[in-house]
């Protein structure tokens, strides 16, 4: 099965089934995302039906939990989740930030050719980021833990705002690391089509504004 028919395929078994312009922008990304991955390392899948699966389903099987209107993926490498995201949700913004210049101007490239007004490019390191307006969530796929993640990250969003963190297995050990008041406000077992591996969504938040 080519990966255009499986990602067709497969996005029917979402809870969120992306529509079949939003179908065609996705086979587009990829199709750029194979090309720049060459010559700019943006992943070290290489096989096209496994970037379908690890990269773009992996990133949607979030679409029907997340709340809010702005956005910042953090860490964001090649756009994941965040391209995927802004395609299938349109009228919410995501910023996505990544530290590497050609990360970047590989996304500068995506958001040009798919004409994603909703989504705006940072290139620098996260805690140097300075937003004009804060963010309802964070949301990442590759912090190393969940308390870089709010140690990082938390002047990115307001008192009410959200970390949505991406994870494989249930991550107790390192929300035992974490900053006391800061609470899972929530956690989803996330089921990826074509994927034996476990994928998990734990959504934290900070407790009395503290």
């Amino acid at each position: 099965m080519d990966y255009q028919t499986l990602l067709t395929t497969a996005c029917q078994q979402l809870t969120f089934k992306p529509s079949r312009g939003q179908l065609d922008a996705l086979n587009v990304y990829l199709e750029l995302f194979i090309k720049w991955n060459n010559a700019y390392n943006l992943s070290a899948i290489r096989d096209p039906n496994e970037m379908v699966v690890k990269h773009l389903l992996d990133s949607l099987s979030v679409a029907h939990l997340i709340d809010g209107e702005r956005f910042i993926d953090v860490g964001t490498g090649g756009g994941l989740p965040g391209i995927p995201l802004a395609i299938c949700f349109p009228h919410r913004h995501f910023t996505l930030l990544d530290s590497a210049g050609k990360k970047t101007r590989f996304l500068f490239q995506v958001k040009q050719t798919l004409k994603l007004d909703n989504v705006q490019v940072e290139n620098c390191r996260v805690e140097s980021y300075q937003p004009e307006k804060l963010y309802d969530g964070v949301i990442s796929r590759a912090f190393a833990s969940l308390r870089d993640m709010t140690d990082y990250c938390q002047h990115l969003i307001h008192e009410d705002g959200k970390f949505w963190a991406m994870k494989g297995v249930f991550p107790d050990h390192e929300l035992s690391e974490m900053e006391k008041h800061y609470k899972v406000f929530a956690s989803y077992p996330l089921q990826v089509p074509g994927l034996e591996e476990q994928r998990c969504l734990v959504v934290l938040h900070k407790e009395n504004n503290q």
